[in-house]
């Protein structure tokens, strides 16, 4: 039989649990970072990614579907602006942005993609993403509120906290060997926490509280213009990511994913596994490369072991004790790991230009690239009546607006 031929067996369940424990650290922190719940997270990365293998059932890839960590910025903005409901409706909207993607390319193909959204705009916009969340990682680390506003924890046990959260995530992800060098995340969590617990910082009400049965607080999500506007151009991103992730399965597996099921379908299957998610109040889902990473390791290519992973994510979503210890992690814990975390997203972003081999000496490139950051991180606004746009968004929409109308530099002739 095929290694990559889906087979559904019992035996399989405890390779599933261990590729949903590669996941867990980055599949929670998303929404422990944006406020909202851990635990519908859970249940929509398991639903999620049972929806996706439906779609693609002609040839599933092995890969695990979660969090998203490209839409942490808008999310905790909208969260705090406009409130859980309001937000989840832009998020609605970039999964639908995906399904409308997907269909196009079932008519004309990958191309027109990379013309609308080359890498000297795509790389941009990443780096926006990383950089513009630095003062809540800094702010958080010092033992503060996201926005700086109140103290929660002294700033001395703060620091010691966070650095060494901080630290043991760099060595785990330099160091580490085979699996564990996929998970450095939950290492740097586990060593922030023990050290958080020594100060007497951990305060376990919530977790007390919680019941062992708990079903998962879900949002529907309300209309609202602004979030949708706000948020959609910020799909950009992930979209184009989901292209570099079908790539990298394929290679791993030695099966040509972006051939059958095709991206036409794999993107489809990303946009309804986010519109789920978004439709009960969780993030938006993408695929996770750590999972990737470790199917790489351990050859286990059966995507039917991912159907395992999500079953595993979605009965733990109904465990209220895993909610309730997951709030107990105090703020410098994740800035610590935030400090790193939205580095290298805007790292990422500078190795999409590098890769692409964009030239910044072009003064065209260099125009689209400055005016993408300044604006986004800047925090432009333009206001057309009750609609605003801003930040991140306007940014990328600047960014494609300016590809499209800038000529192209005149090649010198000799």
């Amino acid at each position: 039989m095929d290694k990559t031929q889906y087979n559904f067996r019992i035996k399989d369940s405890i390779v599933g649990l261990q590729f949903l424990f590669v996941a867990f650290g980055a599949l929670v922190l998303v929404p422990i970072l944006t406020g909202l719940n851990p635990s519908v997270a859970l249940f929509t990365a398991g639903v999620g990614t049972l929806a996706f293998q439906i779609i693609n059932k002609e040839a599933i890839p092995p890969i695990f579907l979660a969090s998203s960590f490209a839409f942490i910025a808008p999310i905790s903005y909208g969260v705090t602006q406009w409130g859980v409901a309001a937000t989840m409706s832009g998020l609605v909207a970039a999964g639908l942005f995906y399904i409308i993607l997907s269909f196009i390319i079932r008519v004309k193909g990958t191309d027109f993609l990379h013309r609308l959204l080359p890498a000297v705009v795509v790389g941009p916009v990443i780096i926006s993403i990383g950089l513009i969340l630095a003062p809540v990682a800094v702010n958080m680390a010092m033992g503060k509120t996201g926005d700086g506003a109140v103290q929660l924890v002294p700033l001395d046990q703060a620091l010691i906290i966070s650095m060494i959260a901080l630290t043991i995530t760099v060595f785990t992800s330099l160091l580490g060997k085979g699996i564990f060098k996929l998970i450095p995340i939950l290492f740097g969590i586990v060593g922030g926490y023990s050290v958080a617990l020594f100060f007497g910082v951990v305060d376990f009400t919530s977790m007390e509280k919680a019941a062992w049965f708990a079903i998962p607080d879900f949002v529907a999500p309300v209309f609202h213009w602004e979030a949708i506007i706000f948020i959609l151009p910020i799909a950009i991103a992930p979209a184009i990511e989901h292209i570099g992730d079908m790539l990298a399965i394929s290679n791993v597996t030695k099966k040509d994913y972006l051939k059958k099921p095709g991206l036409k379908n794999t993107l489809l299957g990303d946009g309804i596994a986010t519109s789920i998610a978004s439709f009960l109040g969780g993030p938006p889902n993408t695929t996770y490369s750590e999972v990737t990473g470790a199917v790489s390791i351990t050859k286990a290519f059966n995507p039917a072991i991912m159907t395992w992973a999500a079953i595993f994510a979605i009965i733990l979503a109904f465990v209220g004790k895993i909610g309730g210890f997951l709030s107990t992690i105090p703020v410098p814990v994740m800035g610590g790991i935030m400090l790193l975390l939205f580095g290298i997203i805007a790292s990422v972003g500078m190795s999409t230009l590098i890769k692409e081999k964009v030239d910044l000496s072009c003064t065209r490139n260099m125009v689209i690239v400055s005016v993408i950051l300044v604006f986004a991180i800047g925090g432009m606004t333009f206001n057309f009546g009750a609609v605003s746009f801003s930040g991140i968004g306007l940014g990328a929409i600047m960014g494609i607006f300016l590809n499209l109308i800038l000529p192209q530099p005149r090649k010198e002739v000799e």
